[in-house]
């Protein structure tokens, strides 16, 4: 195993170790050892420490080597991390996070020389793949914040410079690359996800790929669209004849929008000059043209603001759908979805975006940004691409459902809904109880929050209930036929949203502002101090472990996986995973606040279980087990099959 890149940041660290600049920076100390607080090092010898100590290890095998993507994905525990925000820190102590670098030359904002440094932390929780948000360069025209969206993508084959120590002068591809062996010398797998719905309005396409893009007609003066581009508005009666049509897969004819909003859109320009106004278009009948921006097209009337930092691809060339609508760019009509039609150059170049990043960087899986809205046959260029140069690469789905079908488009895990039904355990009952009747053909994440959803800290008051809650949610998780899923920030009761996405409030909305949310500006966790709460580290670490010594049983998603026995209290959530010599049971509470107390029954009369969690022994008498739990504390015993 090749280890050239971190071979060259190790030379390099060496040389500017020697003259490095005297000046205070700091690190957390749980990025190396189990404690809050910081300490103060010299940055080259601290990198240069760990990284020696990385390579002079023997290599890891990788978890289930020469397994399937199936097979690997399902044995995956996951670590979601997004570069420029997870390694984020103020590392000079003035309780801000600068953008420039520091007069050392190091950054505080994440990079991927940080990142190398958090694997060992990451082994120790026991992570076995990394599934990192995107990492190419983002736009600069209508950013948001002052980073911008890494979902705002200018050029899928640039590596983010931002993401890069300006140090050590490398690349950022060079930094990526010695990551990646890092990772893989660890036994570490690592997902990237992509972006292949949308680039940003200032893509490096469009000017040699001008019929990639909608355009918008512009005001002859300025150069400017009439305001952004905004969604169509319809009436009840035609949102009706939508919702009834699309819930009946009946795409034929589908209601288009008004002609005036059809006619805000020109045709492609025949040339294209860039300005500080972004791409300005010439079409050849004198059209002033620009890119159209995008907007939210599901549900048809969907109250999100327009997302002014990203263009929609066009993906398919019909004179009749020259326009952005839910019927273009996501339920296709059938007459729009016809090979005819289809913009040919632009598929090919999307479905071999995945095959560069294999070769370059040895990426083992995709996580798939929007995939629900591409068309099934892009999609399935996407992956059959993907499987040729490697016949064991995941391929991971943001669709909420996991049904048969996602398995049948050649994906191997889904996100899953669980985050969204959290907050009430009936509603976990009746998710489970839905799952266990129709089975698990894909896993989906266990977890109660991503990126786009809010911290299960945030959703509750105080910190501390947050803490009990996603103790709770990662211990259920655990004993499902699921992949366990830490979002980074997540082990250390980080409160704080990355972005504003699903399920948060006006109030939220009016609080959190573009400069405020991480996922567009500069940003870090509290490592220090865990916001005055013990990290859920060695909890987490001891249940993948536990899962690891079980993996046959939890597992297993086949019909009636799982049963729910009756307690006595509502609070108390039990599991019952059914195994040949063995069942496990899982007892939780729920309540992130208060202890709960209640008593299940057995048929055995009397006997002693061991809660695998704490080591703790319980008594079961008369053929009752009685419990006294704390928030969101979570018991595993082993019970006769």
């Amino acid at each position: 195993m090749s280890l050239h890149h971190l071979e060259i940041i190790l030379s390099t660290l060496d040389r500017i170790r020697k003259n490095s600049v005297s000046s205070p920076y700091y690190v957390p100390n749980i990025w190396q050892e189990n404690k809050t607080g910081k300490q103060r090092v010299i940055p080259a010898d601290y990198y240069r420490n760990i990284i020696e100590a990385l390579v002079s290890q023997n290599p890891a095998p990788l978890s289930n080597p020469g397994a399937s993507a199936d097979e690997w994905t399902r044995n995956s525990f996951v670590y979601n991390l997004f570069v420029r925000l997870t390694t984020a820190f103020d590392h000079n102590g003035d309780e801000a996070i600068a953008v420039d670098p520091l007069p050392c030359g190091f950054r505080e904002t994440g990079t991927f020389l940080k990142s190398i440094a958090l694997l060992p932390y990451l082994k120790r929780l026991g992570i076995n793949t990394i599934y990192l948000l995107p990492v190419t360069v983002p736009g600069e025209k209508n950013k948001k914040g002052s980073l911008g969206s890494p979902y705002a993508v200018r050029n899928p084959y640039r590596i983010d410079p931002l993401l890069a120590e300006p140090a050590l002068g490398l690349s950022a591809e060079k930094e990526f690359s010695a990551f990646m062996e890092a990772a893989r010398h660890m036994g570490m797998r690592i997902v990237l996800e992509f972006v292949f719905r949308t680039t940003s309005v200032d893509s490096d396409w469009i000017t040699e790929h001008p019929d990639w893009y909608y355009w918008l007609r512009a005001d002859p003066e300025n150069g400017t669209a009439p305001e952004s581009c905004a969604p169509p508005v319809f009436d009840q009666g035609t949102l009706n004849t939508i919702y009834e049509k699309v819930d009946k897969h009946d795409l034929f004819e589908l209601p288009e929008p008004s002609e005036t909003f059809r006619q805000q859109f020109s045709e492609t320009p025949e040339t294209v000059t860039l300005s500080e106004k972004g791409a300005q278009g010439k079409t050849a009948h004198g059209t002033n043209c620009v890119v159209a921006s995008a907007f939210s097209d599901w549900p048809p009337d969907d109250k999100q603001p327009p997302w002014t930092d990203v263009a929609y691809l066009k993906l398919h060339r019909h004179k009749s759908f020259n326009y952005i609508a839910y019927n273009t760019i996501r339920m296709y009509d059938t007459d729009l979805d016809r090979p005819e039609h289809v913009n040919r150059e632009l598929w090919k170049t999307v479905a071999g975006i995945i095959p560069y990043f294999q070769e370059r960087f040895s990426i083992n899986g995709a996580m798939i940004d929007m995939g629900h809205a591409l068309p099934s046959t892009l999609k399935a260029a996407i992956v059959q691409n993907a499987r040729e140069n490697d016949p064991d690469f995941a391929f991971w789905d943001e669709n909420f459902d996991p049904s048969p079908s996602i398995k049948d488009s050649g994906f191997n895990a889904v996100f899953g809904s669980l985050p969204f039904v959290i907050q009430d355990p009936i509603y976990i009952r009746g998710l489970l109880n839905y799952l266990n009747k129709t089975g698990v053909v894909v896993p989906f994440f266990g977890t109660g929050e991503n990126h786009n959803t809010p911290r299960v800290c945030h959703n509750l008051a105080g910190e501390k209930a947050g803490r009990n809650r996603s103790r709770f949610i990662f211990g259920l998780a655990a004993i499902l036929p699921s992949v366990p899923f830490v979002h980074s920030g997540m082990e250390i009761c980080e409160p704080k949203p990355v972005n504003l996405g699903l399920n948060f409030t006006d109030e939220d909305r009016k609080e959190w502002s573009l400069d405020k949310l991480p996922l567009f500006s500069p940003g870090c966790y509290d490592w220090t101090d865990c916001n005055d709460l013990e990290p859920l580290t060695d909890f987490i670490a001891t249940m993948l472990s536990f899962r690891s010594r079980y993996a046959d049983i939890i597992r297993n998603g086949s019909p009636g996986f799982l049963s729910l026995p009756f307690v006595s209290s509502p609070d108390l959530f039990a599991v019952i995973r059914k195994g040949s010599d063995v069942n496990l049971l899982f007892i939780g509470n729920s309540n992130p606040e208060n202890n709960t107390g209640g008593y299940m029954e057995f048929h055995q009369k009397s006997f002693t279980l061991t809660d695998m969690v704490s080591g703790n022994t319980y008594q079961v008498t008369g053929h009752r087990l009685q419990l006294e739990t704390e928030p969101g504390q979570c018991l595993i015993f082993e019970i006769p099959a």
